[in-house]
């Protein structure tokens, strides 16, 4: 675990791996984590904000608002229904997961702010493995970011996300496919879309999760600290 000490205007950042994670277990402990930060705020005690670099075990995830109707079919891999937002998702090794267990209130940040940060979090981690013709970008119909080629035609979804806020505090997170399997991504209608192309890293440039990792948690401190 990596602490990223606070300067003058900034809050620290802890790094926090995780690897072969039950999805429940992690879940368990975010939770608590968030409440327990909740509880120390309010005795005058604020604690560093975390990231959470995660490799789950496989795992189909329903948000909030997940209809079931959105499984296509069921298999051995097991299905949870958790408290973040969105419809049903899947995590699995090879697929980088990244939950923000952040203090919004004191970054100044609204949801939407989050989201938007997350957002470019992904597409500055995702472009430099990208040919010169094609870019990523999110949709404004659909959370998350998808690649495109240059003539505007869209390929695919690479990483999706969902977030829970609670008393100001935030967890969950995102997925980016790096190098995993995107069959289990045929049995759903991946995040309530019928259809959706999904895409991975490893389509467009030869690399591994642990490099995508750093490079995300370097775009995620920079954006971090610029918020300050």
């Amino acid at each position: 675990m990596t602490t990223i000490q606070p300067t003058q205007n900034t809050v620290a950042l802890t790094i926090k791996h995780l690897t072969a994670a039950d999805y429940q277990t992690t879940h368990d402990a975010m939770l608590a984590r968030t409440l327990a930060r909740i509880a120390a705020k309010a005795d005058g005690q604020p604690t560093p904000d975390e990231l959470w670099i995660v490799e789950h075990n496989d795992v189909y995830t329903l948000g909030q608002g997940g209809k079931e109707e959105h499984i296509l079919q069921h298999s051995d891999t097991p299905i949870i229904r958790t408290d973040r937002g969105g419809q049903v998702t899947w995590h699995g090794r090879g697929q980088l997961v990244g939950y923000f267990l952040f203090d919004l209130n004191r970054l100044g940040w609204k949801v939407r702010d989050l989201v938007d940060v997350a957002e470019q979090v992904l597409v500055d981690t995702v472009t430099p493995y990208l040919a010169p013709d094609y870019y990523a970008k999110p949709r404004a119909d659909a959370p998350g970011v998808y690649v495109y080629h240059t003539d505007g035609h869209e390929l695919g979804k690479i990483a999706s996300l969902g977030f829970k806020i609670k008393h100001g505090f935030s967890y969950h997170g995102i997925g980016l496919n790096v190098s995993n399997d995107l069959t289990p991504f045929n049995l759903i209608n991946p995040c309530g879309y019928a259809g959706m192309t999904m895409l991975r890293v490893v389509d467009f440039a030869p690399t591994n999760l642990e490099q995508v990792a750093q490079d995300f948690i370097t775009q995620v401190q920079r954006r971090h600290i610029c918020y300050q």
